[in-house]
């Protein structure tokens, strides 16, 4: 099991990973929120995500259906990691927030069709 940490820009937010078979299954997302933050995201579990400092600090967005929650730091404006509509047992996280990861570095990421899971009508 790797054991990953990550923080927001300004340090206000930090937070570890559990990855059991390393960063794996990176995605971008094309729906409305992702589209515009840009993040390359990875999966974990719930259980597998934990801020370990600034939850205080973290902000939360929800819109449409709101079962996704989307964290950002209220200090800086990083998104962090989100809790996911299509799979709420999951945690979505920004994979450019963990040290040491460049994620320009990481070659091709697909894209998740996320316009097509959208309650709305595209923007």
């Amino acid at each position: 099991m790797e054991t990953r940490t990550g923080s927001c820009h300004c340090g206000a937010v930090v937070f570890t990973v559990q990855l059991p078979a390393g960063l794996q299954n990176l995605r971008r997302c094309n729906c409305s929120l992702c589209r515009r933050k840009g993040a390359v995201m990875a999966m974990v579990a719930l259980d597998g995500l934990t801020v370990t400092q600034g939850a205080d600090k973290l902000s939360l967005y929800q819109w449409n259906t709101k079962v996704a929650k989307h964290y950002f730091c209220s200090v800086c404006g990083i998104y962090t990691h989100h809790q996911r509509r299509s799979k709420p047992d999951e945690y979505g996280f920004n994979v450019a927030c963990l040290e040491g990861v460049d994620p320009f570095a990481l070659g091709d990421i697909p894209v998740a069709n996320g316009s097509a899971q959208s309650m709305v009508a595209p923007d």
